[in-house]
């Protein structure tokens, strides 16, 4: 049976979309099915328009990527989550979706499903990886098992060798160049491997 992987994120001006999209990729390159699922803005258009690029990437996804909900989790067999750094945890639109999903956890939904995570900060050293560390958190409430790239491949040094997820430094104002994206479809075909294994 294939594994069945939900890539779930947030993303405000595209960079975490983009990484989303390729992880989505390569679970799918993994024989997984994928569902790929942005969780629900929370932010005042005020805000939204304040920031052109966040106001167009916003408008570009509302009809192509489906919002997430309660059932995409029940459904997957394992999961991948990212978001932009925000002081270097996890931003409030992914974190108001997590929260949501204490029924399932006391349902033993999460138990022993694979999970990982991937992040963009502006900067190189903009809290990336405490951001991934603080999402894993929530994969240990869950008890899943986690599945970091680590440094399985040589591709990830070309992308910044973060053992923890594929990330991004977003500063450069340009999205994530070849590698990171190479980094993340290799990510998101690990994650399907082993939801592969565990499943058998």
């Amino acid at each position: 049976m294939s594994a069945r992987v939900a890539v779930i994120y947030y993303s405000a001006t595209g960079n975490v979309h983009q990484l989303a999209q390729a992880v989505a990729d390569g679970a799918a390159a993994g024989n997984a099915d994928v569902r790929l699922r942005r969780v629900p803005e929370l932010a005042p258009d005020s805000a939204i328009d304040a920031n052109p690029a966040w106001r167009a990437h916003v408008d570009a996804t509302k009809d192509q990527v489906p919002e997430a909900t309660l059932e995409d989790l029940e459904w997957a067999s394992a999961y991948a989550f990212g978001t932009p750094t925000r002081f270097g945890n996890v931003s409030s639109q992914l974190k108001q979706f997590i929260d949501l999903t204490g029924g399932l956890w006391q349902a033993g939904a999460f138990h022993n499903k694979p999970a990982t995570g991937f992040t963009s900060a502006m900067n190189r050293h903009g809290g990336q990886e405490s951001t991934l560390l603080s999402m894993y958190n929530v994969f240990y409430h869950w008890g899943c098992v986690i599945v970091p790239p680590g440094y399985t491949d040589p591709l990830l040094f070309a992308a910044g060798g973060n053992p923890y997820g594929t990330s991004w430094p977003s500063g450069g104002g340009e999205g994530p160049d070849g590698a990171t994206l190479e980094a993340a479809r290799y990510q998101g075909r690990h994650l399907a491997e082993i939801a592969t294994r565990v499943q058998s």
